[in-house]
């Protein structure tokens, strides 16, 4: 199960491309609220989780990818919450992947988790990445860790995702079928 955390103040825009992309290309993904089922974005959308937090963390779920979506607000939000470090724990122990894209690579490098791995973020957020190095580009995987730029990255993020879940040939298919419309 792909699980995508938001929170309250999150600017949920950011990951229905990338949702969309990952339902497309037949995987299981469910967005799952920091705190309720019903995450408000500061940009007035709002997202209908499957679950909370608390609740996956009870179910014992496999976690074959935890994706910690950007915007100011949520990131910060993420960073502090107990959860969030439990799913890590769940997500590690699984042997899944971890995304983020925006600013969600600072919820990583607070917790030391990104110290020698590629990360994108922007540039107020280096500061949290010590010793990471940060290339110029849009999407990077190293390993177990696939982030985003940002926003305009979206597209390339969700096929990124896709390939690391199942592989390149369905993410040109899904890529193809969304183009051609």
């Amino acid at each position: 199960m792909i699980a995508i955390l938001v929170a309250e103040g999150y600017e949920c825009v950011e990951a229905i491309c990338p949702y969309n992309l990952l339902k497309r290309a037949g995987l299981d993904v469910r967005f799952v609220g920091l705190k309720g089922k019903t995450a408000g974005g500061s940009c007035g959308v709002t997202v209908d989780c499957a679950m909370t937090a608390a609740e996956l963390i009870e179910s014992g779920e496999k976690l074959d990818m935890l994706v910690l979506p950007g915007g100011l607000p949520g990131a910060t939000n993420l960073d502090e919450a107990p959860e969030t470090d439990k799913l890590i724990e769940i997500t590690e122990k699984c042997g899944g992947f971890f995304a983020a894209i925006c600013a969600a690579p600072m919820v990583y490098g607070k917790r030391g988790m990104l110290k020698g791995k590629k990360a994108t973020a922007f540039p107020e957020f280096r500061k949290y990445l010590e010793g990471a190095e940060i290339p110029e580009a849009n999407v990077v995987r190293d390993g177990r860790f696939i982030t985003a730029a940002g926003m305009g990255a979206a597209f390339d993020f969700g096929l990124e995702l896709i390939t690391a879940m199942k592989d390149r040939k369905t993410a040109d298919k899904v890529s193809s079928a969304v183009c051609a419309k």
